[in-house]
């Protein structure tokens, strides 16, 4: 599978376009400069040799023309990436990841974006997209380190049942995360808005956590 990510040259999509390419899929890379998503690509192959990563780089429209696409902006620029892409993400499964959150003082707080939650917002700006929310929860930068497993639950939700299937199909080929189905996208507000309590977990802690769920069978 073909998987487009635009906004791929931020932490979260470079981390989950490293992650993804070293599981088999082929990658590619968006963003608004083409430039600096080639940038990103050599230093992601230049940090990780020998592993056969398959990994270009274009702009957001270019990318946008894979198999699924995966949108990891920031959230305030989530539903106007995609709806400028819409007539390429048409027909197509498109995950959202990004989490609406503003620092105040020393708190992570999270915010109520248009629609209630991101991926509600890029569901509406491509109304003929299946979108899906994952990846809300897991650690960039250990999303992004292949020297070593990553441990989390992802938390899955859609309107759309191959949606969420078919993010859970990608989920399960990394090592050591676990897909859940979460239910419909109304489900993505209180999920996103967890972060904040992730972060701020992490600042009082001085680590980076990940989410597990006990009690479901493997």
């Amino acid at each position: 599978m073909r998987i487009g990510v635009l906004g791929a040259t931020g932490p979260a999509g470079s981390s989950l376009s490293a992650r993804l390419a070293s599981v088999g899929f082929e990658v590619v890379l968006g963003s608004r400069s083409q430039h600096k998503a080639m940038e990103v690509r050599d230093r992601l192959l230049g940090r990780w040799p020998g592993r056969g990563l398959s990994i270009d780089a274009t702009d957001n429209a270019g990318a946008a023309e894979a198999d699924l696409v995966v949108i990891a902006t920031p959230w305030d620029a989530a539903g106007s990436t995609a709806q400028a892409v819409s007539a390429q993400l048409a027909g197509k499964v498109v995950i959202s990841m990004a989490n609406a959150l503003a620092k105040v003082g020393h708190e992570f707080q999270p915010l109520v974006p248009p629609r209630g939650s991101v991926a509600a917002s890029v569901q509406a700006a491509v109304p003929r997209s299946r979108v899906a929310a994952a990846f809300h929860h897991v650690p960039a930068k250990e999303l992004g380190d292949l020297d070593h497993p990553i441990e989390s639950d992802v938390l899955v939700c859609s309107d759309h049942k191959d949606a969420t299937e078919s993010t859970i199909e990608i989920v399960r080929k990394i090592p050591d995360l676990r897909a859940l189905d979460s239910g419909e996208l109304s489900n993505a507000a209180p999920i996103e808005a967890f972060a904040a309590v992730l972060l701020q977990v992490n600042v009082r802690y001085k680590t980076r956590v990940a989410l597990r769920f006990t009690g479901i069978p493997e």
